[in-house]
């Protein structure tokens, strides 16, 4: 969801076989040295550190810089949580790399009505074939009042609903199909000594993606909608009050792991929580698939890895369906960057974003990326049935709803984030939290 929400690059190891391909990143203080304005027209790009994502990244960099030696791409690398703060600073101060790395929505509508981005909808009329080779569906968060400002690109990460099947045999029970399943087996994990989830909580967005699900399940994608349309009240609505309820009555039936609140998603301990059966479940991103690959030694290969969609809750209108998360990731380009560099920026969208051996990568590392026409690859891959079922979900949801944090405007997401820290934490009540975030709508 940000990211996520990213949605996110968030393990800090590397994969030992993409070691070569991950650059010397410039170190934080150095960041914007050759940023617009400067003499050196090479073009900037920063985005998030991580493997296995970051090494796909920089090495679609170094593909490009190779087949194009005077047009370069001057890279450099952030962790998630550190470059929300520096980009943010960064567009405001003038001082924005030439390619700008972020997850669309609302926040790109702030950098668009501030003037800091690219109108790219003509480009994208003249170069017609880049946009017939993506996802539809990755546009509309690409897309402001009609206009185009970013290019899609990476992968396609709805959240998953992963479980360790080793520990689920160890306890005799079986993956949850409902709500009431859910909280049917908190307490038989609690008695075995297992955590029933996992949890980064205080990273605040892993907390966002289980209302995102229940305000779904709960009421359908219309009471979001209602917040992105700012209408008066709209987190009051009686399915978001109940969708805030059963979070609450989650963490009070110890549905999480001890302590969530102070474990954080960049380092990826969540993710080891899972894998070395310290707890039965996690929600996250289907980039998790990756990281549980790289960093889980054999229990991805073993078959100790399950996933599904989030499960309906009795009663509920939301379409079982439909799925929340990334859409895809984006690419804008800073208006104030150089004619040199704004050109070199879209030879490389033109030339350099998913090309086969990145589109091969991401397939290898458990993603499926946002290029039409992957179906074969996908069926070969060591990773096909999770990769099949992120192309299933990703495409047969009747709603694929966009992470909150990036759909909102950035004041509205620091407060959404900020208030559900709080309500995991239990220290506000679902209607004070309604009642806060109703203070931000349309803000």
């Amino acid at each position: 969801m940000d990211v996520p929400l990213s949605r996110h690059a968030l393990s800090r190891r590397t994969l030992l076989g993409m070691a070569a391909a991950v650059p010397v990143s410039a170190a934080l203080s150095a960041c914007g040295s050759s940023g617009p304005g400067t003499s050196d027209a090479a073009a900037t790009y920063w985005y998030l550190q991580g493997q296995p994502q970051e090494g796909v990244r920089a090495g679609a960099v170094k593909a490009f810089n190779k087949a194009h030696p005077k047009t370069q791409i001057k890279d450099t690398t952030f962790q998630n949580d550190a470059y929300k703060t520096k980009i943010k600073t960064a567009i405001g101060a003038g001082q924005a790399p030439t390619i700008i790395w972020g997850w669309g929505g609302g926040t790109l509508r702030t950098y668009v009505e501030a003037n800091q981005v690219e109108d790219l909808t003509s480009w994208f009329d003249q170069h017609s074939e880049v946009k017939k080779r993506l996802f539809p569906s990755a546009f509309g968060a690409a897309t402001v009042d009609g206009k185009i400002y970013a290019m899609p690109c990476e992968t396609v990460q709805p959240i998953i609903l992963y479980y360790n099947k080793k520990v689920f045999d160890q306890v005799g029970v079986k993956p949850p199909q409902s709500w009431d399943d859910i909280m049917a087996l908190v307490p038989k994990f609690n008695a075995k000594g297992i955590a029933p989830f996992s949890l980064g909580g205080q990273s605040q967005w892993t907390n966002m993606m289980w209302l995102e699900f229940l305000f779904d399940r709960i009421g359908g994608p219309e009471v979001f909608q209602a917040v992105i349309e700012g209408e008066k009240n709209a987190w009051s609505n009686p399915a978001a009050i109940s969708a805030l309820t059963k979070v609450q009555e989650l963490v009070k039936a110890h549905g999480f792991i001890k302590g969530f609140s102070s474990i954080t998603a960049d380092s990826n301990a969540d993710q080891a929580l899972l894998y070395t059966g310290k707890a039965a479940m996690m929600l996250h991103g289907a980039w998790s698939y990756g990281i549980q690959q790289a960093d889980g030694g054999d229990f991805v290969s073993s078959g100790g890895l399950g996933y599904m969609n989030f499960p309906p809750v009795e009663g509920g209108k939301g379409d079982p369906s439909n799925t929340v998360g990334n859409p895809a990731q984006y690419l804008s380009i800073s208006s104030k960057a150089s004619a040199e560099e704004k050109k070199a920026a879209k030879e490389f969208f033109a030339t350099g974003v998913l090309q086969d051996a990145e589109v091969k990568q991401w397939i290898d590392n458990g993603s499926v990326p946002i290029r039409l026409g992957t179906e074969k690859l996908l069926a070969a891959s060591k990773s096909a049935e999770f990769l099949e079922l992120t192309y299933d979900i990703a495409s047969k949801a009747k709603t694929f709803a966009q992470s909150w944090d990036q759909a909102l405007s950035p004041t509205a997401a620091e407060t959404l984030l900020d208030n559900i820290s709080k309500l995991f934490q239990l220290s506000i009540s679902p209607k004070q939290f309604a009642g806060n975030l109703n203070a931000v709508i349309g803000k």
